[in-house]
């Protein structure tokens, strides 16, 4: 007799959990994984996010899909006289590419920000200095983040550019140290996340994806998923 037979159903749930993994090459994955150790539907490809940013790892967890995150190993150097938003589309599409390669029958998801004023490109600052004198620049002006997106399962590729339109407020000296020392942004273009106190520095913003800023843009990759057989809204469900 099955002893299991009258058992409730196992209902699994997730929560995503961090699994340091050296491989080969020395790629590190993050599991978004079934606390009680249930498979993801078979019927379900594998969805990979190519990326080793935790803000797009916190992004992608809300559309309640199960993933694993790998830091794809590419050139991110500009080509000489590429434009941002070109630079941004590249990237995008090669960090998916790059992952896929490593994992055949995987839907990747490959994104990239870059943050322009007058069509220059503003990186990450690294330091404290140095972002003072980034919003010290923008101080009064308007910023554009290109936040390119690419989709693919190793045959064809999605891609888009969402364009958020920030205009800084006119900062002092003091606002823009205090900020500094509060929420130290010293990974993120443009010294300021929108997301949290940065906003604070904004006069207005202006985007078709409010998500975009933050650097995955969650409406446009809707769509996207979907059309490769990941539709969050339909299997919602499987990650409670």
């Amino acid at each position: 007799m099955d002893t299991q037979a009258n058992e409730p159903p196992h209902k699994p749930t997730y929560s995503f959990i961090r699994k340091p993994a050296k491989t080969l090459d020395n790629t590190v994955t993050y599991d978004f994984l079934s606390k009680s150790r249930m498979p993801a539907s078979p019927a379900l490809p594998q969805l990979i996010l190519a990326s080793s940013s935790r803000y797009r790892r916190e992004m992608l967890s809300r559309l309640r899909l199960p993933f694993i995150a790998v830091s794809p190993d590419i050139d991110e150097t500009p080509r000489a006289g590429e434009t941002p938003a070109g630079l941004a589309l590249r990237l995008s599409v090669e960090k998916a590419r790059a992952v896929a390669v490593q994992h055949p029958g995987a839907v990747v998801i490959g994104s990239d920000q870059v943050a322009t004023v007058d069509g220059q490109p503003i990186g990450k600052p690294g330091s404290f200095e140095r972002a003072v004198e980034q919003l010290t620049l923008l101080s009064g002006r308007e910023v554009q983040f290109h936040s390119a997106l690419a989709v693919t399962d190793g045959t064809r590729v999605e891609q888009a550019d969402i364009v958020t339109y920030c205009h800084f407020r006119t900062l002092t000296q003091a606002a823009i140290e205090a900020y500094l020392h509060t929420e130290k942004p010293f990974d993120t273009a443009g010294s300021a996340k929108a997301e949290s106190l940065g906003i604070a520095l904004m006069q207005s913003m202006r985007s078709d994806d409010p998500t975009a800023i933050i650097g995955l843009p969650l409406i446009a990759l809707t769509g996207m998923l979907t059309s490769f057989g990941l539709d969050p809204l339909r299997h919602a469900g499987t990650t409670e």
